[in-house]
């Protein structure tokens, strides 16, 4: 019943990349500097960020509670997941400073869904069908993995550190970000998150993986884009040899 689970939760996220894929190209998720009217009732994006967040740490911890093998490497893979999603769901909601806006909650709600989705095909993947030796710490998967994940986890924070204290300075107006990575891109957070979960994928050789860093591209390269057109629209002075999520290329 639970492989039947899996298997079919797979198709749902894989599908719902592609479908997301090609939505947002057209219509931006309603958060953020594309916060409008007319998608229903909202949340303050603080509690948002928990509400949405919180069952991909849950979710994790209890597959791997409930596994019979605690190795080294499960429990390095359950750090890792960790190190990503107690930050995103208990720190980082509650250290931005400035703009808190509305968050719909028809998002929320979209997001809660793709965290059971991901949580549960993720966690039961990992802990309970794959099977990993300590061994695995010194295979090419596992270390090019977390090599790439903890690269992508220190872009990822050190540019929300940084939107953070732009926020903190200018209150509710935008500015354009210098410095960093940002003299190359225009969102550095989510080339570090892309990153992250490449390294996930590399590192537990998973299918379960892979969807999470597909679904990802799907999400967060369109909106990268937006947020690069965004940015070019309002700031005429915008850097033009600054590209939107991949230094020098795209």
């Amino acid at each position: 019943m639970m492989d039947i689970l899996y298997r079919y939760s797979l198709y749902v996220i894989f599908g719902s990349a592609l479908l997301a894929f090609i939505l947002l190209f057209f219509v931006s998720a309603p958060y953020g500097k594309f916060t409008r009217k007319g998608w229903g009732p909202a949340v303050k994006s603080k509690w948002a960020w928990l509400l949405m967040e919180f069952l991909s740490p849950a979710l994790i911890t209890l597959f791997f509670i409930l596994s019979d093998n605690k190795n080294v490497v499960l429990i390095i893979f359950l750090s890792v997941w960790l190190l990503h999603y107690v930050h995103r769901t208990f720190v980082y909601p509650f250290s931005q400073s400035g703009r808190n806006k509305p968050y719909p909650l028809v998002i929320v709600f979209m997001a809660i869904v793709f965290n059971l989705f991901n949580g549960f095909v993720n966690g039961y993947c990992v802990f309970h069908l794959k099977e990993y030796h300590v061994g695995w710490l010194l295979s090419w998967q596992f270390i090019s993995g977390i090599i790439i994940f903890v690269s992508g986890y220190i872009i990822n924070k050190t540019a929300d550190e940084k939107l953070r204290t732009l926020r903190s300075q200018n209150g509710q107006e935008y500015v354009i970000p210098r410095g960093w990575l940002f003299e190359y891109i225009s969102s550095p957070h989510y080339f570090g998150e892309l990153l992250e979960w490449s390294g996930w994928a590399l590192m537990t050789w998973s299918v379960s993986g892979l969807a999470f860093l597909v679904f990802t591209f799907a999400n967060l390269f369109p909106r990268a884009v937006a947020s690069h057109k965004w940015y070019r629209e309002h700031f005429t002075e915008y850097p033009k040899d600054r590209k939107a999520i991949v230094p020098f290329i795209i």
